[in-house]
């Protein structure tokens, strides 16, 4: 069988010390005026769930949000893109993910792919900035997919069944995040969830929302490795 091991990006495998919130809060008051509310979360949300609720808390309507929606978006890959090649930020793979990803590469049971809510352009500046290149990860779905993100698990699994041409049901599909959403988002196609400590949320958070497996960080290979491969 062949397992669909989709990883979340910030938090997950990166972190990019700020760089996306910088240049989101940047395009939001570029276009409405107002960059959200203080101490708003963007872990575990898409981009544009980040956009939506951040300006319907400022009081604009969805309608007006929509509007300016895709203007929004290239403004925001634009500061990202420059935040992250000016090297002010330290984007930088947590620990282990390098080794960890050659390891799930050369198994041939294992297809590799990014489950984010980035969208896709911005997904591929932070992997970049991080060392990491975007073609390693065969298939994924982004925030640019869909804008919830329990929509997407389903969205990866029809790309994951097209590109092996054979049915991929939801018990083969692993998904790796930082977040309880991450936890969460996967059990509409029975995916299991494997949980990791490197983002915002601790070990007890997320074990509290009964992941397959907690993991600290990505140090220990063999702990990794056994974790994804056995869910």
């Amino acid at each position: 069988m062949i397992r669909v091991v989709l990883f979340d990006i910030d938090g997950t495998l990166l972190a990019s010390g700020g760089a996306g919130r910088r240049a989101m809060e940047g395009a939001l008051l570029a276009h409405f005026g107002a960059a959200g509310p203080s101490g708003y979360r963007y872990d575990g949300k898409t981009d544009r769930q980040i956009a939506r609720e951040s300006m319907r808390h400022a009081g604009f309507s969805d309608a007006d949000i929509d509007l300016r929606m895709e203007s929004l978006l290239a403004d925001y890959l634009a500061r990202l893109e420059q935040a992250v090649a000016s090297g002010a930020h330290g984007v930088r793979t947590h620990e282990g993910i390098p080794a960890l990803l050659d390891a799930l590469q050369a198994r041939d049971d294992v297809l590799l792919g990014l489950l984010t809510g980035n969208i896709a352009p911005g997904a591929a500046l932070k992997l970049r900035a991080a060392g990491l290149e975007p073609a390693q990860f065969l298939v994924g779905a982004y925030g640019s997919d869909h804008e919830d993100r329990p929509a997407l698990p389903a969205i990866a699994q029809r790309r994951a069944a097209e590109l092996l041409g054979h049915e991929v049901h939801g018990a083969s599909v692993v998904i790796i995040g930082d977040t309880p959403a991450d936890v969460q988002c996967g059990r509409g196609i029975g995916a299991r969830a494997v949980a990791v400590a490197t983002g915002h949320f601790t070990m007890a958070d997320l074990a509290a929302h009964a992941p397959h497996a907690v993991l600290e960080d990505f140090s220990d290979l063999d702990a990794s490795l056994g974790a994804i491969c056995d869910a």
